[in-house]
C-alpha cells in the first residue's frame, strides 16, 4: 500500500474521567497531556474503555471536540463513533470528522447484530459518509456478532476503510484475515494479551487498555517488535500478562478506572450499569501495580 498507517505502535483506549456532575474535562486534559508526554503513539477517545455508550449524545460530541482541541495534532486521535443504529453512527462520525478526529473506530452493531452482508453494507455506508478513515472494531464478546475473514476481504477494497481492531481472541481466524486481506487493512490487536502474537501476523500494534497505566512501556513493546527485536517484545508481553489479567478481572473499564483513580488521574466513578471494582480484585490489582512501581 502507498498510504501510511493511521499509527504504528500503541494507541491508548483512553478512559473518560467522570464525576456525578458530568465529564471532568480538566482531568481529561491532564490525562491526554500525560499520555503524549510519555510517548504514546495515538489516542482513542470515547471508545469502550472511555464509556462512550453511557455518554449522552451531547457529551459524546463534546468529549470528541475537546479532545481533538487538546491533542492539537500531537498524536493521531481516533474517535469512537460506532452504534447499533447506522444513521446515528453516520451522524456521529461526520461530527467527529468536523471536530478534528484523524480516524474513526467503528464497532459492530451490538444487540441488533447483523448478517455479514449487513456488516458490509453498514461499514460501506459509514465509510462513504466520513471524511476520515475507518478502523473496524470487532469484539464479539461484547456485541454478539463477529466479522468473518471474508467480510474483511470484501471491505478491504473500500478506499476509506484502513484498519481493523481485532478482539475476537481467535488467532486462527485472525491469521485467515491477514491472509485474505493481504496487507490492504492495517491490523491492530484489540486484546492486550495478544499484542505480540497479532504483530507476528503482520499487525501494526495495539489499541490498549494497559497503556492507560503504562503508555511508554506498551509503546516500547510494540516498537521493539517493529524493529525486529521480537524476543525482547515477547519478554515484555509475558511480563505484563498478570497485570493485563487483573485489568480484565471485571468488565472493562471497571478495573482500569480504579487503577487510574489510584494514580490520581480521576475519580473512581462509573456510570450505571457499571459498578466499582470488588475488593478482592482491587487488592490484587494494587498489589501488581506496586510490583511495577506505579504506586
Amino acid at each position: 500500500m502507498d498510504r501510511k498507517p493511521i499509527f504504528e505502535g500503541a494507541a491508548t483506549a483512553l478512559i473518560t474521567p467522570t464525576t456525578p456532575e458530568g465529564v471532568d474535562y480538566a482531568a481529561l486534559g491532564r490525562l491526554i497531556d500525560w499520555q503524549i508526554e510519555k510517548g504514546i503513539d495515538a489516542l482513542v477517545i470515547a471508545g469502550s474503555t472511555g464509556e462512550g455508550k453511557t455518554l449522552s449524545d451531547s457529551e459524546h460530541r463534546e468529549v470528541l471536540r475537546y479532545s481533538a482541541e487538546r491533542i492539537a495534532g500531537r498524536v493521531p486521535m481516533i474517535a469512537g463513533t460506532g452504534s447499533n443504529d447506522t444513521s446515528y453512527a453516520i451522524g456521529l462520525s461526520r461530527s467527529a470528522c468536523e471536530s478534528g478526529a484523524d480516524a474513526l473506530l467503528v464497532v459492530t452493531p451490538y444487540y441488533v447484530k447483523a448478517t455479514q452482508a449487513g456488516l458490509v453494507k453498514m461499514y460501506s455506508m459509514i465509510a462513504d459518509a466520513a471524511t476520515k478513515p475507518l478502523i473496524l472494531y470487532n469484539v464479539p464478546s461484547r456485541t454478539g456478532v463477529n466479522i468473518e475473514p471474508a467480510t474483511y476481504a470484501a471491505l478491504a477494497g473500500h478506499g476509506n476503510i484502513w484498519g481493523i481492531k481485532e478482539a475476537n481472541s481467535d488467532i486462527s481466524k485472525i491469521a485467515d484475515t491477514a491472509a485474505l486481506t493481504e496487507g490492504r487493512l492495517d491490523l491492530y490487536s484489540g486484546n492486550d494479551d495478544q499484542t505480540v502474537p497479532i504483530m507476528s501476523l503482520g499487525g501494526k500494534g495495539v489499541i490498549s487498555v494497559l497503556s492507560n497505566l503504562l503508555p511508554a512501556e506498551t509503546s516500547a513493546m510494540c516498537h521493539l517488535y517493529l524493529e525486529g527485536k521480537t524476543a525482547e517484545a515477547a519478554k515484555m508481553q509475558l511480563h505484563y500478562l498478570p497485570l493485563i489479567r487483573a485489568l480484565f478481572s471485571e468488565v472493562n473499564p471497571i478495573p482500569v478506572k480504579a487503577a487510574m483513580a489510584e494514580l490520581g488521574f480521576c475519580e473512581n466513578y462509573l456510570r450505571m450499569p457499571l459498578t466499582p471494582i470488588e475488593d478482592a480484585h482491587k487488592a490484587h490489582l494494587l498489589e501488581l501495580m506496586r510490583a511495577e512501581g506505579l504506586i
